[in-house]
């Protein structure tokens, strides 16, 4: 046999192997299952960060070393946690509180808040997580003109009387339908309950309604004693007002009902 005839032989025959091995190699590439796609557990918007806005507020809001707590800042931090929600407390201003709700951009949630018709037209609610004892008013000590009980609609028709309300703020439906209704003599602040009790000490106005959770310890806080303010109790107020979250329209109902089967079983209250 030729050299040239047995190397056209070896060309061919290299050739055909070649031919045959990439047609094996690609047949099984072809028959290699795709990799799975991996759900996410959550949908990405559910998933995302809640900042969780507050003002130091004993005993309601505290902040500790790692997070916050007291009545409210307690059980709106095991709610979380229990379902698995991830959060980040912040502290901000109460009148920018609600601003930020109101402007319905982001994620954002305010504990401790009480319910009203207003509120509903920019906010979600969770079920109640604390409910107040029923409300009292503090007055000064040597204020003659204030009884240290009676029924809101008296305080409310007296002239001479001036109440000291924060602005925006509410204090319940029952109080807040007796402003709407009687009109009372007022003066509107965007202070704190702090600056507030500074006011009342300085007669700028005569009460404020505060919860008596609050009362003694905001006292205590101050530079004033316990003697020098009386509390006023009001017969008509049987009962005191739920505390819920607060959550802006951003934030899915999916995710309100979450928060709300966390506090059924968790949080200890009457039914709504």
């Amino acid at each position: 046999m030729k050299i040239s005839d047995w190397l056209a032989g070896y060309r061919i025959l290299l050739t055909a192997s070649f031919v045959l091995l990439a047609g094996v190699s690609c047949s099984s590439l072809r028959q290699e299952p795709a990799a799975p796609e991996i759900s996410p557990t959550l949908p990405p918007a559910e998933g995302e960060l809640i900042y969780l806005h507050y003002n130091e507020r004993p005993p309601y809001l505290v902040t500790s070393d790692n997070d916050v707590e007291g009545l409210t800042g307690s059980p709106t931090t095991l709610i979380f946690e229990k379902s698995q929600i991830p959060f980040e407390w912040k502290q901000t201003p109460s009148k920018r509180q609600i601003y930020i709700l109101q402007q319905n951009n982001g994620r954002n949630c305010l504990p401790g808040w009480f319910k009203s018709a207003e509120r509903e037209t920019y906010a979600k609610f969770t079920l109640p997580i604390y409910q107040d004892k029923p409300q009292i008013a503090l007055a000064r000590a040597d204020n003659d003109r204030i009884p240290s009980s009676g029924v809101v609609e008296d305080f409310f028709s007296n002239p001479q009387l001036t109440l000291l309300v924060k602005d925006g703020y509410s204090y319940g439906n029952y109080i807040d339908r007796k402003i709407e209704e009687l009109e009372p003599v007022r003066i509107e602040t965007t202070v704190e309950n702090s600056g507030m009790l500074k006011m009342i000490y300085a007669n700028h106005a005569d009460y404020f309604f505060i919860a008596p959770e609050e009362a003694e310890g905001l006292i205590k806080a101050s530079e004033y004693d316990v003697q020098d303010f009386k509390t006023i109790n009001f017969t008509d107020i049987v009962s005191g007002e739920k505390r819920y979250i607060l959550c802006n329209f951003e934030i899915e109902d999916s995710t309100i009902e979450r928060l709300n089967a966390a506090i059924r079983q968790y949080v200890d209250l009457p039914a709504e």
